[in-house]
């Protein structure tokens, strides 16, 4: 079995396209029938995010922690101990492609570390064009890249459980795995081809996550950045 984890924080707005687009991935013919669960963890959610996620073809846990990395972490002890056997992570402002399971199945690799493409910039106007120029000149979206997103990540059973899985950080949960499999030696797929849309929403949720980077692009545009909550 194929699972995929989606934390969601006060995601009412979004999580419907983003489990939409995983349940679209998890039916793709070239998995050939093999069983794909999608947990998504709700994390202190007190919007309507979890009305929402209980109306979908997904299972869903309830936590009260605030932090991605544990977030993830319920989720993908959960789908260990139903039997998966790859576990791949995005976000719940996130769109994943058709064939992204496919995709990082195909690499035959322990780890796959994806990029991520934004088509959406309509937030940072009235400067949505210098920032996606900014976007496009500084971020490589390419095979061999070293990029590490959360919303765009595979891993094995077996190389999760070697390194003991997500730490409970707030922020970088994702890069502090992937330097702890690198660190055990396991192998890694720096690749373009599971591809992912995410949001350029200026309200970040992880302090230092992918929002936050875009929010730091935008104050030197001059652009009001909006708080972080």
């Amino acid at each position: 079995m194929i699972g995929v984890v989606v934390p969601a924080h006060n995601e009412a707005a979004l999580v419907i396209d983003c489990i939409d687009a995983v349940v679209a991935a998890a039916r793709h013919p070239d998995l050939g029938g093999e069983p794909v669960e999608i947990v998504v963890v709700l994390d202190a959610c007190s919007d309507g995010t979890a009305d929402i996620v209980a109306s979908m073809p997904v299972s869903a846990i309830e936590v009260q922690v605030r932090n991605v990395g544990a977030a993830r972490a319920q989720g993908a002890m959960r789908l260990l101990e139903r039997g998966a056997r790859w576990l791949a992570f995005t976000d719940a402002d996130t769109q994943v492609a058709p064939d992204w399971l496919v995709q990082q199945l195909q690499l035959d690799a322990e780890v796959v570390c994806g990029t991520v493409a934004v088509n959406d910039w309509s937030e940072h106007a009235p400067h949505e064009r210098r920032m996606e120029e900014h976007f496009r000149a500084t971020y490589s979206d390419a095979d061999g890249h070293r990029h590490v997103h959360g919303a765009n990540l595979g891993i094995s059973a077996a190389a999760y459980r070697l390194v003991g899985g997500f730490s409970a950080l707030a922020s970088s949960e994702d890069v502090a795995l992937v330097q702890a499999l690198q660190a055990a030696g396991v192998q890694v797929a720096w690749s373009a081809a599971p591809r992912v849309y995410t949001s350029a929403r200026r309200r970040a949720r992880a302090p230092s996550g992918f929002a936050a980077a875009l929010c730091a692009a935008a104050e030197a545009f001059a652009i009001p950045a909006m708080a972080v909550k």
